[in-house]
């Protein structure tokens, strides 16, 4: 996990810095011109592309395997006991409304701070003239049409995520249902594909560094400078986003978690340092189990319990984030999307953070987000780019979990007290 993670780090680093330099070189050869021409660009562009569509192709299976294994871990989960069911409930719920409030804030940011006009422009004018995923709106009615798919194999050839989705939950359900000896050995084969795509991805993700470069050379040969500046916009508006709904979960842990508003913040404070240094919700266990049984009055067998189960399977930030990229790629393309197409981006988003928990960010992020974007009629063309930049959001992705994950703690213990509150003289 170490190694992983450290890999993970220093791969972030090198995604960055070929986005910088690409950028610059774009708008170097954008000053000076390119050596080579057209031919050059269009061959440079080609090797961009190439890479692109090598992520695309594991979204389906990796998606449909990840909903599966993570659903029928879900229903093990609630099977254990009245308390796991609980901490459920109440993920459930908190999903719920992290998905509404991140479409509410990201329309609501994008109105007080909008995308510089000129920048978008100038960063649509690199991609290509027809991108894939644009297309009218659909009416509400036709999406009510899309959630169970008739065929689910054509779903799939058409990219009809939402379909696929659901399926998927079915099918995760179905299996849950199934005796042990029938649903392990389906589950175990759903977890060896959605590995074995998680495996081609990271193999993908070896050449980001030279699929960034390349993509965003184009970018700059078009858009120059004034593409670092949308690239900036884009991190502060997802960073404030994931700010807001971990300020958010405050007053809601102070009136159904039966705890002052103090007490829960200087319990918080050291497990939110661990996630803001090592963006790892699970290295901010331990000290989320100590915090939560020594300052929050939980239980050591709650805290046991559900701070893992929530590492596990929880992820509040994921609808925020994720749904906060795939609407502001919707403004940066110029799209309005309709209630229709909202709708299945909010339903994809919220069980799409299911299957995807436990990945690594770079694995992630493509995973969760594409399927959103392809929900929305939204191109992926702008992905790689804001992959690159995804480590500064993914600061305050983890942040915000782990102070729903003790948030969620509190409240399934209720308000009584217990004796580490007396010990603490609290």
């Amino acid at each position: 996990m170490t190694l992983a993670r450290t890999f993970m780090a220093s791969l972030s680093a090198q995604v960055l810095l070929a986005l910088i330099l690409g950028l610059g070189a774009g708008a170097a050869a954008q000053a000076w011109g390119l050596p080579g021409g057209r031919g050059t660009a269009d061959f440079i562009s080609a090797i961009g592309q190439l890479w692109l569509n090598a992520l695309r192709m594991t979204i389906i299976p990796l998606v449909f395997s990840l909903l599966v294994t993570g659903i029928a871990s879900i229903a093990d989960a609630a099977r254990t006991g009245r308390l796991a069911l609980r901490a459920m409930i109440l993920f459930g719920l908190f999903i719920l409304g992290a998905t509404i409030y991140a479409v509410a804030v990201s329309y609501g940011l994008l109105s007080l701070w909008p995308i510089n006009p000129e920048g978008a422009a100038r960063l649509l004018a690199s991609q290509p003239d027809t991108p894939d995923g644009i297309g009218a709106a659909a009416p509400f009615g036709e999406f009510l049409k899309t959630i169970a798919p008739s065929n689910p194999i054509r779903a799939a050839v058409e990219d009809a995520i939402l379909g696929i989705v659901v399926f998927a939950v079915f099918f995760g359900f179905a299996v849950s249902q199934m005796t042990e000896r029938l649903r392990a050995p389906l589950v175990t084969f759903f977890e060896a594909v959605g590995e074995a795509m998680i495996i081609i991805v990271r193999w993908v993700l070896r050449a980001a560094p030279v699929g960034v470069f390349a993509l965003a050379l184009g970018v700059g040969l078009t858009a120059g400078a004034s593409a670092a500046g949308v690239l900036l916009h884009y991190v502060s508006i997802i960073s404030l986003a994931c700010i807001g709904i971990a300020l958010v979960v405050y007053p809601l842990v102070v009136i159904f978690g039966r705890v002052s508003l103090g007490r829960f913040a200087r319990a918080a404070a050291p497990a939110q340092v661990v996630a803001f240094s090592t963006q790892s919700s699970l290295a901010s266990l331990p000290v989320m189990v100590e915090r939560a049984v020594d300052n929050l009055g939980v239980r050591r067998s709650t805290a046991g319990l559900v701070l893992p189960l929530a590492v596990a399977v929880f992820r509040i930030t994921s609808p925020v984030a994720n749904l906060g990229v795939a609407l502001y790629c919707a403004h940066l393309f110029g799209l309005q999307p309709s209630m229709g197409q909202l709708s299945a981006a909010m339903l994809t988003a919220m069980l799409i953070s299911i299957g995807t928990v436990g990945l690594p960010g770079q694995v992630s992020f493509f995973a969760s987000i594409a399927p959103i974007c392809i929900a929305m009629g939204v191109p992926l063309e702008m992905l790689p780019l804001l992959l690159a930049v995804e480590v500064i959001p993914d600061i305050f992705r983890t942040l915000g979990n782990v102070t729903a994950d003790m948030a969620v703690a509190r409240m399934v213990q209720g308000g009584e007290a217990e004796p580490d509150d007396l010990a603490a003289g609290i």
